[in-house]
């Protein structure tokens, strides 16, 4: 399948394997490709974002994703499930952290790894739905705006913090293939 992925879909991948190296995770998450994904310029997804607001506030993206990680990868509507439930998150997140340090429930070592980081069955499940968008469009490879398509079309925190900063499948839709008032060519 790789042997489809066009130039920037390619560097979204590579730079999510580097964005999962800079933090010591053992393998690559979905978070890591939205990291790489938000870094990209002059490709269509970058063009998306852009004309939906996102790349001025690329840093409040990051703090999101951060502060999602704190939380072991929870999303708000699990946290807020979980409080209905009585279990305050952020209270089990400071005495975990008080004992172990900050982000020990992140769930990323932070020691160093060389070799091979093998992607999670959600950064797998991206990549696949990476695909079927493409081919539903009727694209011939698979671009990294397919990338942000699957990322957003899936729940979890990738999406959850797209969502929060504006960008929806429908929205990034729109602007891609029209309905909108930008179109990506």
């Amino acid at each position: 399948m790789f042997e489809r992925f066009t130039k920037d879909a390619r560097a979204v991948v590579k730079g999510a394997v580097e964005q999962a190296e800079a933090v010591g995770a053992a393998s690559v998450a979905p978070e890591h490709l939205l990291l790489a994904l938000i870094e990209g310029e002059g490709s269509r997804g970058s063009f998306a974002l852009a004309a939906l607001g996102l790349a001025e506030r690329r840093e409040s993206v990051r703090a999101a994703l951060e502060e999602a990680r704190r939380r072991a990868g929870l999303t708000q509507a699990e946290t807020d499930a979980l409080a209905g439930l009585g279990i305050d998150v952020s209270e089990i997140v400071a005495r975990v952290e008080e004992v172990h340090g900050v982000g020990a429930m992140s769930g990323e070592r932070r020691v160093r790894w060389s070799g091979h980081r093998p992607f999670e069955k959600g950064s797998k499940e991206v990549l696949e739905k990476s695909l079927r968008i493409a081919l539903a469009h009727r694209d011939r490879h698979i671009g990294d705006e397919h990338l942000l398509l699957a990322l957003t079309s899936r729940p979890g925190v990738p999406a959850e913090v797209l969502a929060d900063h504006g960008v929806t499948y429908e929205s990034v839709t729109r602007v891609l293939y029209g309905g909108g008032e930008a179109k990506a060519g």
